[in-house]
């Protein structure tokens, strides 16, 4: 469903994997985190998942945000352009996670 990146640049990568040939390819971010979701699903232990969107989310948003401004040094314009969002939202992301 996911195999072809969304975007036409560099896709994101965590490392390197060895495949059972012994080739070794990238490991994709996407795939981390569908592992990461999937793990999460075993281990409710019964109990109900809530607001699964926002806690990936929040867990892929934040560091982004935190890296993006070291990134631009604190520059919001830039950080914002970098994003593909407008200032205003990028300062309301910030707030959220106590980085304004």
């Amino acid at each position: 469903m996911f195999d072809q990146p969304t975007h036409n640049e560099a896709q994101l990568t965590v490392g390197k994997i060895e495949t059972a040939s012994g080739a070794i390819k990238p490991q994709l971010l996407r795939d981390s985190v569908k592992r990461a979701v999937q793990n999460y699903f075993a281990n409710l232990e019964g109990q109900e998942a809530q607001e699964v969107y926002e806690m990936v989310l929040c867990e892929v948003e934040a560091p982004l945000l935190d890296i993006i401004m070291q990134h631009t040094r604190g520059n919001q314009t830039r950080a914002a352009n970098m994003l593909g969002i407008n200032r205003g939202t990028l300062r309301k992301k910030l707030k959220k996670y106590g980085m304004n």
